[in-house]
Parts: C-alpha cells; sequence; structure tokens
C-alpha cells in the first residue's frame, strides 16, 4: 500500500514538473513572439515617417500586426487551454479589424465581404471546437472526420454568399474536387478511428 501511495507521489511531481517546464517555455516563446511583433511594428513606423514624413501606409501593417497578436497570444502562452480565448478574441476582434483595414485602404468590400466571411468562419470554427471538446466521447480521429463532414456545407455556405455578393458560380469543378477530397479524408478518418478502437 505504501508503495503505492509513494509511486503515485512521484508520478505526482513528475507530471507538476512537467506543467511547470512548459508555462516557463509557453512564456518564453510569448515573449520573443511579442517582442518580434514589436519590432515589426516600430520597424514600420520608422519607415514610414522617413520615408513619407508622417504615417500613411504603416497602419495597414501595424494594424494587422496587432491583430494578429491579440488572436495569437492567448494561444502561444497558455497552449491548448488558450485556443479557446484565441478564438473568442477573434470572434470579437475579428469585424473591427476589417472595418479598420477597409477604411485605411480605402476599399468597401473588404469590410462589406469580410465581414459576412469572417462571421460564417467564426461560427464555422466554434462548431469545430464543439466538436472536439467531445474527445472523450468518441476520439480525436472521429471528431477530425465530423470536422471533414462539417466543412462541405461551409464550402457551399461560403460559395452561395459570395456567388450573390460578386456574382461568382456556386459551384464550379474546383468546388467538386475539394467536396470529394474532404469526404474522402472523412472517411479515411472514421476508417482509423474504427481501426484503433477494434485494436
Amino acid at each position: 500500500m505504501e508503495n503505492h501511495e509513494k509511486k503515485a507521489d512521484e508520478n505526482l511531481i513528475v507530471l507538476k514538473r512537467k506543467a511547470e517546464n512548459n508555462t516557463t517555455k509557453n512564456v518564453i516563446i510569448s515573449i520573443f513572439f511579442s517582442v518580434t511583433c514589436l519590432t515589426g511594428i516600430m520597424a514600420c513606423l520608422i519607415c514610414n515617417v522617413a520615408i513619407s514624413g508622417n504615417l500613411t501606409w504603416s497602419l495597414i501593417p501595424v494594424t494587422s500586426v496587432i491583430f494578429a497578436w491579440v488572436i495569437s497570444f492567448p494561444s502561444i502562452i497558455w497552449g491548448k487551454r488558450g485556443i479557446v480565448v484565441s478564438l473568442m478574441s477573434l470572434s470579437i476582434f475579428v469585424v473591427p479589424y476589417l472595418f479598420l483595414l477597409s477604411n485605411l485602404i480605402k476599399v468597401t468590400e473588404v469590410f462589406s465581404i469580410g465581414t459576412v466571411m469572417a462571421v460564417v468562419s467564426v461560427v464555422f470554427l466554434w462548431i469545430i471546437v464543439a466538436v472536439f471538446s467531445r474527445v472523450g466521447k468518441t476520439g480525436k480521429l472521429a471528431n477530425l472526420g465530423i470536422s471533414f463532414l462539417l466543412a462541405v456545407p461551409f464550402l457551399l455556405i461560403v460559395n452561395i454568399l459570395l456567388s450573390r455578393m460578386i456574382a461568382e458560380p456556386v459551384f464550379d469543378r474546383w468546388d467538386a474536387l475539394s467536396v470529394l477530397i474532404l469526404l474522402i479524408l472523412a472517411l479515411v478518418s472514421f476508417i482509423c478511428d474504427y481501426a484503433r478502437k477494434k485494436d
């Protein structure tokens, strides 16, 4: 009995050390990522002011870098636990980012079309997160197969929306190829999941 308790304590210590090492590594990576983003922002601003005398084109990359940092930072520092936070940040900031970007480059379609595509994409990503939250009930490979299947109606919805906004065909041969590939990937995922459970 004492040996089992001792072994359990040792395993617990190992897990704690591993978690601490992962946390330290994530903090270092997040700092490096933040410094890199800040360096890029400063370089753009300095070059823009030196060439033009004021801030013009540099606002585009600066805005994009800040947006990318806000989305990526939670996942970098918290790992898998930060994915939901990153997705929440994407859901909140993607529309304001598109609005600002549209004004900076003076192309209204960036906001009008981009917002519709962004909303549909964010909803799809939340559905995928919900699917993978069931890993304990189904399995990673099965969830991957479900995700591939869900990508088919997502593709069709995107095509329908784009066809109404920019007169693109709803379905062409490349879409058919994409759907075929997604179905094949889904089938392979389900077969691998079945074979894994059978073993």
